[in-house]
């Protein structure tokens, strides 16, 4: 073949309809709906493994929307939604997610997803099938999150889409103030593929601790990264270079973890199971002069940014009784025995006193901190307390039952909040509010939906499972394609 031919030929093969950075769920969500839709399209995935890496193969696969049941009524769950969030939410954003969440579920399903039923506090919860063991560490492969990935890698295939991987990017292609296209190494050379859309779709900033502290807290080197670690911002920055307006930062989904994961290696086993949001919300969390340092009751999510925020986040421990070890800490995967096994620090003590030396916690401050929370526990007036302690979905436990305990905490980070705004076609906005022709964003690296002073977590499923769905359909709409196909 003629050399001429064979640059045409490579020209040709690195031009596409729409290009989507990150082979997560959103990124193949989006992809295979472009393909449904007659697009053109590629995923550019940085990771170069057959079962790559990232924290959509890693997740549980509770799917929710504030932790209710994505199947609802989307006026239901647009209810649920300002009601979480305080009214933070775009309103036009918000409608569109509520509105979809049950197609993007028939959707999934339609495609050969499989999901089973679990009961949550706030009733049912979809967990995509097969279903993950409750075992303490990661238990990923062959089970819900990874079989959905491989079987939509599996129908983008069959739709003629490719997943590229090993694929880098670096820049996105901005031409007359719209994007064209995105640069990438691949194979360690730098290519650029045309197109005329990009879906960023690569999972936000949760790795990178430059970014974290620069967005959430200056204390970004004293957290746990409870992900993947793939999460790097890079879609983050090449829109912003693009001229994307980014917001809604200071908020982050992660949970409490015991403090040995800082310093254990990963096979240690302490996250994602054992997850012991349970037992700080029956416990309490002190600071080293033994007193309470935040709300518990309010869950592991909003205690680990409230963590996160203290001049130290790894200086706090949680302090409960026997009773609550023997029994809180037995259901389901929440310490009990995976905290032994796993060969963790667990400081047990029949007197308080001798309890906080071995925590380095005041014995003087987490006396009189324990007698005031028994106190105002058996009195029913937790809202008194400084801070004051919610008592739902889970109340408080006096700790009052020999031997006590004392586990020493970090706040442990697996997604982020805000990044590039969006509108409800998913198509990135400047700060002014106008559209950047071409570039469209989707799951954990938009803004727009959650945080707040609320620390309102939407689901990373959700956002990845809607949102993949919108933004094909408006990168369809901008093409001149049917996106109801």
């Amino acid at each position: 073949m003629p050399q001429t031919s064979s640059i045409a030929y490579a020209a040709q093969q690195m031009q596409f309809d729409v290009v989507a950075i990150g082979g997560g769920f959103a990124g193949l969500i989006a992809a295979n709906r472009c393909a449904q839709l007659g697009l053109r399209v590629a995923v550019l995935e940085k990771e170069t493994a057959e079962r790559y890496l990232n924290n959509s193969r890693y997740t549980t696969g509770i799917a929710h929307i504030l932790f209710q049941d994505m199947r609802l009524p989307g006026e239901k769950l647009l209810e649920v939604i300002n009601q979480g969030t305080e009214g933070e939410a775009d309103p036009a954003l918000a409608k569109a997610f509520a509105d979809n969440s049950r197609r993007a579920i028939d959707w999934l399903v339609a495609e050969g997803g499989k999901y089973i039923l679990v009961n949550a506090p706030t009733g049912k919860s979809i967990m995509l099938a097969p279903p993950r063991r409750f075992k303490q560490g990661l238990d990923w492969e062959g089970h819900g999150a990874d079989y959905l990935l491989r079987k939509l890698e599996s129908n983008l295939k069959n739709r003629g889409g490719r997943l590229i991987r090993g694929a880098d990017a670096k820049a996105l292609a901005i031409a007359d103030g719209a994007c064209a296209g995105v640069e990438a190494v691949i194979g360690g050379k730098l290519e650029r593929l045309d197109a005329r859309a990009v879906v960023i779709a690569d999972g936000g900033f949760s790795s990178n601790v430059e970014m974290i502290r620069r967005y959430i807290t200056p204390r970004a080197d004293r957290l746990l990264i409870r992900s993947a670690a793939t999460a790097m911002g890079d879609g983050l920055r090449m829109a912003e270079a693009a001229g994307a307006q980014l917001c809604g930062f200071g908020a982050f989904y992660g949970h409490p973890v015991h403090r040995d994961a800082i310093t254990c290696p990963a096979d240690t086993m302490l996250w994602p199971f054992p997850m012991i949001d349970p037992l700080t919300q029956a416990g309490l969390v002190v600071g080293p002069d033994g007193r309470r340092v935040a709300d518990e009751g309010r869950g592991g999510i909003v205690l680990a940014n409230l963590l996160a925020h203290l001049d130290d986040p790894l200086s706090t421990s949680l302090i409960f009784d026997d009773l609550t070890w023997t029994t809180i800490a037995r259901k389901g995967p929440a310490g009990n025995p995976m905290i032994l096994s796993a060969g963790a620090t667990l400081h047990r003590a029949y007197k308080l006193a001798e309890l906080a030396t071995l925590a380095g916690v005041s014995p003087e401050g987490l006396t009189a901190t324990i007698g005031e929370f028994n106190t105002t526990i058996a009195k029913g007036t937790a809202a008194s307390l400084h801070p004051p302690r919610t008592m739902t979905p889970l109340a408080a436990r006096p700790i009052l039952h020999p031997p006590f305990y004392a586990l020493p905490l970090c706040s442990g980070i697996t997604a982020t909040m805000g990044g590039i705004a969006i509108d409800v076609d998913c198509r990135a906005l400047r700060a002014g509010g106008s559209v950047i022709p071409g570039l469209f964003a989707a799951g954990s690296t938009v803004a727009g939906l959650e945080g707040g002073k609320q620390m309102a977590y939407m689901g990373g499923l959700s956002k990845a499972f809607i949102l993949g769905l919108l933004a094909a359909e408006g990168v369809a709409r901008a093409s001149g394609k049917s996106a109801r196909t």
